[in-house]
């Protein structure tokens, strides 16, 4: 048996929310696919091709407030359904369009040091 691919930072995290997954994407539609053919929810488990992440519950939630949540906050997602279901969060959101992330290259500025 081989061990499941862990992430290089905050492996307790991640095993704490894919445990309470039963490391399967946790995802019941809010990707906007129903997943009927799996009872209800994505069939997608973590290892070889697909590769889940845990993610806020809320995909509305910043990012920056986003690394600071507990596991009970967060869920396993595959990338697909992760994707989708946080354009439709944030389509519905009150907070408008996803803000730029902690990490995220901001490319709408010139660059002025040159």
């Amino acid at each position: 048996m081989t061990a499941e691919p862990m992430p290089l930072a905050a492996t307790s995290l991640f095993r704490a929310v894919m445990v309470a997954a039963g490391w399967r994407c946790q995802c019941t539609g809010q990707c906007g696919h129903g997943h009927t053919r799996t009872e209800g929810r994505c069939r997608h488990a973590h290892g070889g091709p697909v590769l889940l992440m845990a993610a806020p519950a809320d995909l509305a939630t910043p990012d920056r407030i986003a690394a600071t949540l507990p596991a009970q906050d967060l869920r396993a997602w595959c990338p697909g359904c992760h994707t989708a279901a946080q354009r439709l969060a944030h389509r519905g959101s009150a907070h408008g369009p996803r803000q730029p992330g902690l990490f995220d290259l901001d490319t709408s500025r010139e660059d002025t040091h040159s």
